[in-house]
């Protein structure tokens, strides 16, 4: 397919599929770009102040996410932040092998916690983001 076919095919997207107008170099056409899909992976790790890592690692958003750069509310951000500083706590520093020192009741918590901040998350970031939940909570 040449690169006119290309510009053609991008002017027949539904009107309902999001899109941004712009000058296609050299054509002096105008072409429709469908808006790219975002993906973050949401687990927390051992000494990391985040749960959000981009598939690509030289993703605008920083390895792992720096949440501030992400289109999130700050009460978002800060509950994001607290969740990770609270994950620490689930390991044994002094021999991390060893299980951790979360009684049930504080590992549930942890749970419920992380999965609602992931659905606000996701409700936050909207249709042109996917966030994989790989925290095996």
């Amino acid at each position: 397919m040449d690169h006119q076919a290309a510009f053609t095919d991008l002017n027949r997207l539904p009107d309902a599929m999001p899109r941004t107008q712009f000058a296609a170099w050299g054509t002096g056409k105008r072409v429709r770009r469908c808006s790219m899909i975002q993906h973050l992976r949401f687990f927390f790790e051992a000494g990391v102040d985040t749960p959000l890592w981009p598939e690509d690692m030289d993703s605008p958003y920083g390895y792992p996410c720096d949440l501030s750069r992400l289109p999130i509310s700050q009460e978002t951000q800060t509950e994001l932040a607290r969740l990770s500083q609270w994950y620490q706590s689930s390991i044994d520093w002094d021999y991390p092998p060893d299980p951790s020192p979360w009684p049930d009741e504080e590992l549930q918590g942890f749970k419920q916690q992380a999965h609602a901040a992931l659905e606000v998350l996701r409700r936050e970031l909207g249709e042109g983001w996917i966030v994989r939940d790989e925290s095996l909570l």
